[in-house]
């Protein structure tokens, strides 16, 4: 909302209207969110509520015992990724405060649509606090980016050691996961000092990160640790999330399906995590045979489960937002 805009004429009101860069920057979002409430629509219309309640009256103790130590473990290797990426970028991110930021994102990012809001506000209350919200931002771009090319990589591994609906299509992928690999250490590699202007900038600030924040000797390793760790993670609940759900198909068969839903996790368009998931999940489990209401009960209580793993976060949040815990916030700094 940037004007009041009136009419050319005298009699017309005064309407108030927003910006063309506003509506723009709404519109995304907004469709985001649109897409995930017609794929579970669609999902709805096509099982029923029955495979999403039955899933959730399954949780019990052992579950929410099991989402809270494992939430905590892929909470800290989120965190030290990020702490490693951040510190080769030049600032400096206590562990202590990076799992602090990290258990509200993903809180934020399992209650709020899209599925990354969270992600957003740890980028820029982390860039705040250090002085620099453009170097932040970069950082956790970047913390997300390489957690996601390992995720993928790992994905491309066990698809093809594990039968699944979609290893036809893996050469596929995994071409295109070595174009990207490729095409980052070029970019790190080669200065890119024959861009057009407007680029020449923007491409030396992405090849300078990923040379300090991704590829350098003291990061990069930690940073594939922490990575395979949060995967490892992440893939062990939505097991334990299969097994309450009712599903009794060996690991070896869940393993491949249970990847590919997270994959879809990726897709930013989700109501509070649910969407994309609950869709591929659907087709993953009919297309191996084992229903897809299954596939919608196991992603539902996986759904839960990452909720409940989550709930420390909505404790940061509170403490954040408490009166006088202003000396509680355990700012990044920049350093050299």
């Amino acid at each position: 909302m940037e004007a009041i805009c009136h009419a050319p004429v005298a009699p017309a009101p005064p309407a108030v209207l927003p910006s063309v860069p506003a509506v723009s920057a709404l519109r995304g979002p907004a469709a985001r969110l649109l897409l995930g409430l017609g794929l579970l629509a669609l999902l709805v219309w096509g099982v029923g509520v029955g495979p999403f309640l039955h899933g959730l009256r399954l949780i019990d103790a052992p579950a929410v015992a099991v989402a809270l130590g494992v939430g905590l473990f892929t909470t800290v290797c989120c965190a030290w990724r990020w702490r490693l990426v951040a510190e080769g970028l030049g600032v400096r991110l206590p562990l202590r405060a990076a799992v602090g930021h990290c258990y509200r994102a993903v809180f934020l990012n399992a209650t709020l649509p899209g599925g990354v809001l969270g992600d957003v506000d740890r980028a820029v209350r982390s860039g705040h606090d250090a002085g620099d919200v453009a170097t932040g931002v970069r950082a956790v771009v970047w913390e997300r980016t390489a957690g996601q090319v390992v995720q993928v990589g790992l994905a491309a591994v066990l698809l093809l050691a594990f039968p699944s609906p979609v290893r036809p299509l893996l050469p596929v992928v995994l071409g295109v996961l070595a174009a990207v690999l490729l095409g980052a250490v070029l970019l790190a590699r080669l200065a890119p000092a024959r861009s057009p202007a407007r680029w020449a900038r923007p491409l030396r600030v992405a090849a300078a990160d990923l040379r300090a924040g991704l590829l350098a000797r003291r990061t990069r390793v930690g940073v594939v640790l922490a990575s395979v760790g949060a995967v490892a993670g992440h893939l062990a609940t939505f097991v334990v999330a299969a097994r309450t759900a009712g599903a009794t198909a060996p690991v070896s068969e869940l393993l491949p399906l249970t990847l590919l839903a997270l994959l879809a996790m990726g897709v930013p368009a989700n109501v509070g995590g649910f969407g994309p998931r609950e869709g591929v999940a659907a087709w993953a489990f009919g297309a191996a045979g084992l229903g897809a209401a299954q596939g919608v009960a196991t992603a539902t209580v996986y759904g839960a489960l990452v909720l409940v793993g989550s709930l420390p976060g909505a404790v940061v949040l509170v403490l954040r937002w408490w009166p006088g815990r202003a000396g509680a916030r355990h700012g990044a700094t920049i350093g050299g």
